[in-house]
């Protein structure tokens, strides 16, 4: 970094602000975007590398993780 900078007033009470906002997940689908997603097909190889990712991610031990 060229150097540290520091976070101004204003910058800090727009965090400050936005912290206090509620969050949410935004909109669901509509009804035409779910039929569209229906459509969509997924190749076999992708399938079983999402599906081998998804079961390391499940069992991974590290800072974090439940075990550590």
């Amino acid at each position: 970094m060229a150097g540290e900078m520091k976070p101004s007033d204003d910058t800090r009470a727009e965090e400050h602000r936005e912290a206090k906002k509620a969050h949410d997940a935004g909109r669901g689908p509509t009804a035409d975007e779910a039929k569209a997603a229906e459509k969509n097909a997924v190749d076999d190889k992708t399938r079983k590398g999402y599906d081998e990712m998804l079961e390391r991610g499940a069992h991974q031990e590290g800072e974090g993780k439940p075990g550590v």
